[in-house]
């Protein structure tokens, strides 16, 4: 079966070469706008591609590996580590044959050379190759040719993930003021245009110091969750008539998916008829696992804040990590995973002040406010399995309706 990512290689082609068309444009036919040198290796394969490592720079392209190559398993961590290290011993361009055919650079400078502009050096990128979604963008490792990690990038090319861009740029502006306790955030480098795309430039978090023990960062990063619900305040307030009330109806009544809104517009009346009291504050939007790490002296670095947000109710963090983490890690079936949200939320949202009648409240927005943002974000039309919520998400929040509804009852 061919690998979907494979298919995304001819719009990065373009996305990094200083082509000013569209993103998806596909890559030029005349033969003479194609160099006879590209500059990137396709790992481990142009069938199965997993990150682009700049070719004829090995100590870069294993830092590459590592920084922009996911690995969800030990499996997976260790096939990571042999070939990054087959890259320092300058055996990588071996194993790892396949190149990118590089579009010509007539509009404008290649994406590299731009970057290295910004910061002010040469720079070398490595770059995810990430599966089809709907937000998916180049995100970047920016390194030199010893394999010091200089930054990372992220690079919007639509409608979407420009909005997505500029949102974390304004939330990294705004959380570099806030009391996030343990939590560490980027630094915002650079925030401006290339061609038609949004680029937004971050340093470096130190993800390469030594990490914590199971336990303690289990306990950390507990900490760090209430610290982020609560950096901007919080305040408690009924969820009727709520201004979150009104942004999700709002949020339902924009959806062009008919039957779908539908579904979720009958839930949210539903909770309607709960007078629960609830904490409101702020969450990161999409911490699942794959964007944090607490190091050994307790500091918890999270990036990817892109789908931060206010005023919503606290908690939503722990459920989503613990819904993504039962899913896409342990490989939990999704109707199951939302039962067992359920069962464990209490638990779950005690630290955050939730009172544990109001637990299944909290859950059933969590799910309706994630419904939203997959069918908002079209994710099913790109090819995402979990975009798809009439499979999942919606009959699975239908099923455990009945008993959110007597919840306070």
């Amino acid at each position: 079966m061919t690998d979907p990512r494979a298919a995304y290689l001819a719009e990065l082609a373009v996305m990094l070469s200083g082509s000013v068309r569209a993103a998806g444009a596909g890559t030029p036919t005349d033969p003479t706008r194609m160099l006879r040198s590209p500059r990137y290796l396709v790992v481990p394969s142009a069938a199965k591609p997993r990150v682009l490592v700049p070719a004829g720079a090995p100590r870069a392209a294993a830092a590459a590996i590592r920084y922009a190559v996911e690995a969800a398993s030990p499996a997976a961590r260790r096939r990571r580590e042999l070939l990054a290290a087959a890259f320092r011993a300058g055996i990588g361009e071996r194993i790892c044959r396949d190149r990118l055919p590089e579009v010509s650079t007539v509009d404008g400078p290649a994406l590299d050379e731009h970057l290295g502009e910004v910061l002010g050096q040469p720079v070398l990128l490595g770059v995810h190759v990430g599966p089809p979604r709907a937000n998916r963008k180049p995100v970047l490792v920016l390194l030199d040719d010893r394999g010091t990690v200089l930054g990372f990038a992220k690079l919007g090319v639509n409608e979407l993930t420009r909005e997505l861009v500029d949102a974390e740029a304004t939330a990294l502006g705004l959380l570099a003021k806030a009391d996030l306790g343990p939590v560490t955030v980027p630094v915002v480098r650079h925030h401006g245009t290339w061609g038609e795309h949004t680029l937004l430039v971050q340093a470096a978090l130190p993800v390469w110091l030594p990490r914590a023990t199971p336990s303690a960062t289990e306990e950390a990063e507990e900490v760090a969750l209430v610290a982020v619900a609560g950096c901007l305040g919080l305040r408690p307030a009924p969820y009727p008539g709520s201004s979150y009330e009104a942004r999700l109806r709002s949020g339902v009544a924009a959806l062009e998916q008919a039957a779908d809104a539908a579904r979720l517009d009958a839930v949210l009346t539903t909770l309607a008829g709960r007078a629960d009291v609830l904490p409101f504050g702020c969450w990161h939007g999409d911490w699942n696992g794959t964007n944090n790490a607490v190091l050994a002296d307790r500091r918890v670095l999270v990036w990817d804040w892109e789908r931060f947000e206010a005023d919503v109710p606290a908690g939503f963090d722990a459920l989503h990590l613990t819904l993504q983490g039962a899913i896409t890690r342990r490989g939990v079936p999704p109707w199951e995973a939302v039962g067992d949200l359920f069962a464990g939320a209490p638990e779950l949202l005690a630290p955050f002040g939730v009172p544990a009648g109001s637990a299944d409240l909290v859950t059933a927005l969590y799910l309706v406010h994630l419904g939203i943002r997959y069918l908002h974000d079209r994710q099913a039309e790109a090819g995402a399995r979990l975009g798809r919520v009439a499979e999942w998400l919606l009959p699975a929040l239908e099923e455990q309706l009945p008993a959110v509804e007597r919840g306070n009852a």
